[in-house]
Parts: C-alpha cells; structure tokens; sequence
C-alpha cells in the first residue's frame, strides 16, 4: 500500500527555503543546492515543486502580501479615514523585521520575472492585482475610474519605491518620513478628484 503524502511536507520545505534564503539572493536558487542545505533529496524537492520556476513562484506566493495589510489596504472603503488607516497599518507590517526579509525575496523576484518572463509571472499578476484593488477601494471613495487607474499604480509604485529603500538602505525613519509625504500628497490628490466628481 502506497504511503499517504504528508500535507504539512512542502510548507516546512517552503519555510526551510525561505530561511535558507536568508543571506542568499533568489537567482542563486537551484534544487542541488537547497536539496544539500535542506539535506534532503533532490527528487523530493521535484516531487513537491515540480520545477524550479514553480518553486520561486511558491516563495513568492508565500512571501506576498496577498493576506497582509498591503491587500487589505485596497480593498474598498466607506470612508477616507478607514482607506488611509489601512495604508497605515500596511506600512507598519511593512517595517516588522521578519517581513523585510520577505520583501527582499519579492523584489529580488519581480527583477528574475523581468528576465525570465516565459517562466515566472507571479509577481507582475500581483502587481496586475494591487493595482485592480486600489482602483476599486479609489472608486468607492468617489473617485472617477480613469483616475483611480492612475492614482492607484502611483500608489504602488510609490509604495514598492519605500520598500526597496528601506529593505536596500534600513533606514526606517527616512523611509517613513518619505512614505508619510507621499501618502499626504495621495490623499492631497484623492480629496480634490473627489471633489472634481461631486461637481
């Protein structure tokens, strides 16, 4: 009788990785090298991943902020303050020491995507997504669609440009002091396309 795959293997695997990535960058990722660090066998690395490219899009899936305060951040809101509190506590999650060690995993592989393209695309479909949720959350707010496309990639922009700042630099106060300028010109610009569609 076949033994019965145990479910909790590839999430320990995953967080093994993640550790071991530590102080390693993501492109010097292979499955000789994690299956020796990880001391298992490289045919349990494929069993569970598959491939390689499926791996990282693991890590990153893992790593992302579908289920943090950056996603909850966009969704839609009844009023501004509850939008703006959100993007607040997206920033304070963004500073937690185990969450820079993500963040640099998720740069690191948005850059591989720009050159593996055929092969990883978990990133950019997140990227895709932010995007969609801010404009949403914008929309509800009163803010005109076209816009709201605008602001909304700003925001994301924006928000990745402190997050590469303060993971490359680690200098929390000068990346919040930037991050809460920015945000006080976003809703400078939110409040007046408000106020742009009330007339």
């Amino acid at each position: 009788m076949a033994r019965r795959p145990d479910p909790t293997r590839k999430p320990a695997l995953l967080q093994q990785t993640i550790a071991y990535l530590a102080d390693k960058p993501l492109s010097s990722l292979t499955f000789r090298s994690l299956a020796k660090a990880l001391d298992v066998s490289t045919f349990t690395l494929v069993y569970h991943f598959g491939t390689r490219a499926e791996l990282v899009r693991e890590i990153v899936r893992i790593n992302a902020r579908g289920a943090s305060p950056e996603e909850a951040a966009m969704l839609p809101f009844d009023t501004l303050e509850d939008y703006f509190s959100s993007l607040a506590q997206s920033w304070r999650w963004t500073q937690l020491p185990e969450n820079l060690h993500r963040q640099r995993l998720e740069l690191e592989a948005g850059l591989l995507e720009a050159v593996e393209r055929d092969e990883l695309s978990i990133t950019r479909d997140y990227f895709v997504r932010w995007i969609e949720m801010g404009t949403a959350a914008l929309v509800s707010l009163g803010v005109d669609r076209g816009a709201a496309e605008v602001e909304a990639r700003l925001l994301v922009n924006t928000f990745h440009g402190v997050q590469f700042d303060l993971v490359l630099n680690q200098n929390l106060e000068a990346s919040t002091a930037v991050f809460e300028t920015a945000i006080a010109h976003h809703r400078s610009r939110v409040e007046q396309l408000i106020t742009e569609v009330v007339r």
